[in-house]
């Protein structure tokens, strides 16, 4: 068994889309995230930040929420890194006016046409209960932060 998700039953979720020209969100054969495009034409300058509408509303099961992260294209394209750097979107986050967006600050002047291929998200089921406890780690040490090298 190669993909231990092949064995779960799909879920389901509702999708509103701001309008007839917003790309329809597809399953990729290849890849396990769900592609999001671009709404509307966004024209940002060098140094500034602008949220990409990306034309869905999205209702999510109860116990799961989603991942919004850039495509790995998206900085080589069009010179925007996600400004906070991964987004997490609630399953509560589901009414008529909760549209997905983006927030992107520009490198350098950009233009992102509509129906641009810009994001990407896939589902996750939600933080399991975790008790914390305080108290000494007893693994073994692995040398602190950026110590598995450069190569």
């Amino acid at each position: 068994m190669c993909n231990p998700a092949e064995e779960k039953a799909p879920l389901t979720v509702t999708v509103q889309y701001l309008n007839k020209d917003v790309k329809r969100l597809a399953i990729e054969k290849k890849g396990n995230w769900i592609d999001l495009y671009a709404a509307e034409t966004v024209v940002i300058p060098k140094g500034e930040w602008k949220l990409v509408h990306l034309g869905v509303a999205i209702k999510l099961p109860e116990g799961y929420e989603a991942h919004l992260a850039p495509r790995s294209s998206t900085f080589k394209n069009w010179h925007i890194i996600q400004t906070n750097s991964v987004g997490v979107i609630d399953n509560s986050y589901c009414g008529p006016n909760d549209w997905w967006k983006m927030p992107v600050f520009a490198m350098e002047d950009t233009t992102i046409e509509a129906g641009q291929k810009i994001a990407q998200f896939r589902v996750m089921e939600i933080q399991p209960p975790i008790n914390i406890v305080e108290g000494e780690l007893v693994g073994e040490d692995r040398g602190g932060f950026g110590s598995t090298g450069k190569v």
